[in-house]
């Protein structure tokens, strides 16, 4: 059954390797009928797992989604650095790793947990002087990224695999971390730090936010299923990803049209929803005033 109805609402898929992010939000605009589709956070081409994408007005909750903590089961492979700092880049050098053990691996890995201040891959899609990082790479230039803050909640070792010639060593992590974490970027400074370079040879991306692997689909299963069991409909989106404020019809139409409402003293970014269930905005309270950052009631 390929081609839904247009929908409003968020679509968490679980991309498959070989595929840019862009490609699947070019096959869910051809399963919706619609252009008006976007996607909550790059995955490379290599990389695996939950892409949360949105659909028609569902596409303004994409700059919260963006935003999330993200979790990811990666493999790093010790004794190798490549110029992209995955396996899809060309090997510039190799240092037998085999030496290595599981006590001096977990030691330098507990370093990267906390915040800390990571410089991103070379080949990301960071701008400099407006044009995209891996660009400026891919024609020959040499770019150096100023380093970010980031936080990385949790990396715990899974297993550690030497190579059979002990050139290698290969490494599978789990990690809990924040937007705009690099898990490439941890690969090479790892390497970097136990002296034998390390680069990322697979990345799954197991959760953003509070959406997982277990509520995603592929694009193959997407194609056979109706858009209500595969879509989370805008309003419920916004109840499940914010805290709520529920408003009366007339406090519904003042911020439907831009106005602001009286405080209710909660964190924001919140969603407001009106009498009959339907969200109307994301809403931050300042200056004494409730103000919509999305209005997202229908024009």
């Amino acid at each position: 059954m390929e081609g839904w109805c247009i929908v409003d609402g968020l679509v968490v898929v679980d991309k498959a390797a070989g595929m840019t992010s862009h490609d699947v939000v070019a096959r869910v605009r051809r399963l919706a009928g619609t252009r008006r589709v976007g996607h909550g956070g790059t995955l490379d081409p290599m990389a695996t797992g939950v892409l949360v994408i949105g659909v028609g007005r569902a596409t303004r909750l994409l700059t919260y989604v963006i935003g999330s903590d993200k979790s990811y089961d990666a493999t790093i492979r010790l004794g190798q650095t490549t110029v992209t700092d995955d396996a899809e880049g060309e090997v510039v050098s190799s240092t037998p790793a085999g030496q290595l053990g599981d006590e001096a691996i977990r030691g330098e890995l507990a370093a990267f947990v906390g915040e800390i201040d990571q410089v991103p891959s070379a080949v990301s899609a960071i701008k400099v002087d407006g044009k995209r990082a891996y660009a400026r790479v891919r024609a020959g230039e040499t770019v150096a990224l100023e380093p970010r803050r980031v936080t990385i909640a949790r990396l715990d070792v899974l297993a550690v695999h030497p190579s059979p010639t002990g050139s290698t060593v290969d490494v599978e992590v789990s990690v809990d971390c924040s937007s705009g974490t690099y898990i490439r970027s941890i690969a090479r400074d790892l390497g970097t730090a136990l002296g034998v370079g390390g680069h990322l040879t697979a990345l799954r991306r197991t959760a953003v936010g509070g959406f997982t692997l277990a509520e995603a689909a592929t694009l193959d299963e997407l194609a056979t299923r109706a858009p209500d069991v595969v879509t989370l409909p805008l309003s419920a989106a916004a109840d499940r990803y914010f805290t709520r404020r529920d408003v009366t019809v007339e406090e519904a139409k003042v911020l439907s049209h831009g106005g602001p409402l009286t405080v209710a003293g909660l964190a924001g970014p919140y969603a407001v929803f009106a009498p009959d269930g339907t969200v109307v905005a994301i809403v931050q309270e300042r200056d004494g005033r409730a103000r919509a950052e999305v209005v997202l009631a229908p024009s």
